[in-house]
């Protein structure tokens, strides 16, 4: 679930395969808009379609000329993003 409150978007319950897609349009639009940040203190579960959305939303925002940050990142999308080696280009701050 994303839920907008000015500039910051709030997601909540899972961020994986099966939940993702339903988030990405959405939020493309919403960090596409203006500078976001993406308070992920809701997320109960990740996978890598979690890095693969905010890298998708990171992405729409550069072209747009926006930033985007994110807060409270669980730590196991620290881990694959460390893993990954895309912690560099997602700053994820917990």
């Amino acid at each position: 679930m994303i839920q907008a409150d000015g500039a910051r978007l709030s997601l909540s319950g899972p961020l994986t395969i099966a939940t993702v897609a339903a988030l990405a349009e959405a939020g493309r639009e919403q960090v596409a808009g203006g500078d976001r940040v993406v308070d992920l203190s809701g997320v109960t579960q990740v996978d890598s379609a979690a890095l693969a959305l905010l890298l998708s939303w990171q992405r729409v925002a550069r072209a747009a000329g926006r930033q985007l940050s994110i807060d409270h990142a669980p730590t196991a999308l620290v881990s694959l993003a460390s893993l990954y080696d895309v912690d560099s280009i997602l700053s994820l701050a917990r």
